[in-house]
């Protein structure tokens, strides 16, 4: 007598099972194409973007979107006020401006520059505040929480009473001394690792400060998850058999406990990154992010609220991108959660 197992999933690895869970999820797949467009745009922003980020031309500030003619009707009578006034504007540019509306799709802002350019570049901050936050957090906080799990006893309370210390610290507040410490001043005057990481943090456009600010907090989270499973795992039979067949600690760590972590610790750390973009953009709103001329959406919107009754489309354009990429990382974040959970149910 012969048996037909119909059921395809029989002998799926557990990768193709998380896979096709994830590919299942529109709202997961819409998200990663849209980071993936974006993180393609940021990276080739020269390519993409019409102009310089601090390209500026102060006989086209305020000009409206171009694209405001392309939705409007035969004769464009929604679009007529935009194009008188940048007709207006245009009659105050001395010879050899730019007229062409067209080159200002998104409009531009108040000293001219173009907002398609400076969304592409500040693209690039928000991706990079991603990236570098989330792995800052979760190289530092699954390798203090590993450590503590799996130690154990004395040292395990003695590292988690230091988690909770820092943790009862308002980040935001810790954030803004740091780089208020390190930016006050005169640069002329700093000396030793002030001087020095001052210097750095010029380099990068005034993002080194913000790396450093997101990851000394962001990190204590992390290190709880991973200090938990890691426990939970102890007691598991398959460690019982490691120790018994005399695996050391090092190879106890890599072999055993770090794979099991890794799935729930990348899940968390994905839900985590529009906490961190979120954050740069409310330094930079409040004028702690990057230094000036870079964009950074946080400052495109703290430049965009004071003249938002005049001209709406400075802020609206910042707004949509941030609310859109967190958007993405969330719904990436909980397709990923719901392909790498073993406990869900086909």
């Amino acid at each position: 007598m012969t048996v037909t197992i119909s059921n395809t999933s029989a002998g799926e690895s557990p990768r193709s099972r998380g896979a096709r869970r994830f590919l299942r999820n529109p709202a997961a797949v819409a998200g990663l194409v849209f980071l993936a467009a974006l993180a393609a745009v940021a990276l080739f922003a020269p390519y993409f973007a019409p102009q310089h980020y601090a390209t500026d031309d102060l006989f086209s500030d305020y000009r409206p979107p171009a694209l405001y003619g392309l939705f409007s009707g035969g004769e464009r009578e929604a679009a007529q006020d935009g194009r008188d006034s940048a007709q207006d504007t245009s009659a105050r540019q001395p010879p050899g401006a730019s007229q062409d509306a067209s080159a200002y799709w998104l409009g531009a802002d108040f000293m001219g520059r173009d907002l398609l350019s400076r969304l592409i570049y500040g693209a690039r901050v928000s991706l990079a505040v991603a990236l570098v936050g989330a792995g800052i957090s979760f190289a530092l906080g699954l390798l203090y929480g590993i450590t503590a799990g799996y130690l154990g006893g004395r040292i395990d309370n003695a590292m988690m009473r230091v988690v909770d210390v820092l943790y009862a610290m308002p980040t935001l507040v810790v954030v803004i001394l740091i780089m208020v410490y390190f930016r006050a001043g005169q640069p002329e005057h700093f000396t030793g690792i002030k001087a020095t990481l001052y210097r750095w943090d010029s380099a990068l456009g005034g993002m080194l400060f913000i790396f450093v600010g997101i990851g000394i907090t962001s990190w204590l989270q992390m290190a709880r998850i991973a200090r938990g499973e890691t426990l939970s795992l102890k007691g598991r039979d398959f460690i019982t058999g490691a120790e018994a067949l005399g695996i050391g600690h090092w190879g106890m760590i890599t072999r055993h406990l770090l794979p099991n972590l890794l799935g729930p610790c990348i899940v968390l750390e994905t839900a985590s990154i529009p906490g961190y973009i979120l954050t740069e953009t409310f330094l930079s709103f409040i004028g702690l992010g990057v230094n000036p001329p870079m964009p950074s959406w946080g400052s495109m919107i703290n430049e965009g609220y004071q003249a938002m009754r005049s001209y709406p489309h400075v802020i609206l354009w910042p707004v949509l991108t941030l609310t859109a990429t967190v958007l993405a990382f969330n719904f990436a974040g909980d397709g990923l959660r719901d392909a790498l959970d073993p406990r869900l149910a086909e």
